[in-house]
């Protein structure tokens, strides 16, 4: 139940702000230099227990490459009603997306985890590329990715 209660103020907080307590926060994300494609990204949160929650944004616009974002792919199944409306374009190499989502505030400093799965055109997967932990505390320190990823913060 305490799952499905997250998932429901995930899902307010991103579609009816007014309805749930949430707060803008700002994810930045840097891409390495690798010289190929630009890369997929898939935002999603898991809760405590590490059980799928919710897709926050998914960059990347053609649904033939999601499977490539594996470890959302699995956990969705690859359902694209996870992500309408919710896209935008592949980020290129060496540059930087930053977005501004309402974030439910019971997502906060209660175990959920942020994850980035990654993925580019001819070049290795990197599932669960970022992981951290959707905490105060944690508001604008810099993350490492593993593979694609150079940097990565959120600010609230």
């Amino acid at each position: 139940m305490k799952s499905v209660l997250a998932m429901l103020a995930l899902t307010s907080a991103l579609t009816l702000p007014g309805l749930a307590a949430a707060r803008p926060v700002t994810f930045t994300t840097t891409l390495n230099a690798y010289g190929g494609n630009g890369a997929y990204l898939a935002f999603y949160v898991t809760d405590p227990a590490g059980a799928y929650v919710g897709s926050l944004w998914m960059a990347g616009g053609k649904s033939k490459y999601y499977e490539h974002l594996s470890d959302w792919y699995q956990a969705t199944g690859g359902d694209t009603a996870q992500i309408n409306g919710i896209t935008g374009a592949s980020v290129g190499s060496g540059r930087t997306l930053k977005i501004t989502l309402d974030l439910a505030d019971t997502l906060l400093d209660a175990g959920y985890t942020l994850h980035i799965d990654a993925a580019a055109e001819n070049m290795r997967d990197s599932p669960n590329e970022v992981a951290v932990p959707l905490t105060a505390a944690g508001a604008g320190k810099p993350n490492a990715g593993r593979r694609y990823v150079s940097s990565f913060s959120y600010q609230m």
